[in-house]
């Protein structure tokens, strides 16, 4: 998703020359990738003949709040409480992390 926020819209070539260096995955990949993108209702596109230009259709705030809430729901049970107290454990915050998220919790 991150390629077709930058570059607006792209060819399946297009989208494997903007991956990292080699090797590169093949065409047919990304192509199965981007077809799983356009069902889920991600990305769009345009058809010239059987070449098909791939544009996003939900921006990157919708794209994360949604991988968000699917993240909170499914590893942490819905549960804010355990998504913290994960963070702060195993992400090794930095206490001015720590001081920050307290001063947002404090304004809710």
């Amino acid at each position: 998703m991150q390629i077709f926020w930058d570059v607006k819209s792209a060819f399946i070539k297009d989208i494997i020359d903007q991956l990292p260096d080699d090797p590169k995955p093949p065409y047919n990949t990304i192509s199965s990738v981007v077809r799983i993108l356009v069902k889920k209702g991600y990305i769009g596109f345009n058809a010239y003949g059987n070449t098909y230009q791939y544009f996003p259709i939900v921006s990157k705030a919708a794209y994360g709040k949604l991988s968000f809430s699917k993240l909170l729901a499914n590893y942490f049970d819905g549960s804010a409480q355990s998504l913290l107290s994960f963070m702060v454990s195993e992400e090794k915050l930095s206490e001015e992390d720590i001081k920050e998220l307290q001063k947002i919790i404090n304004k809710q």
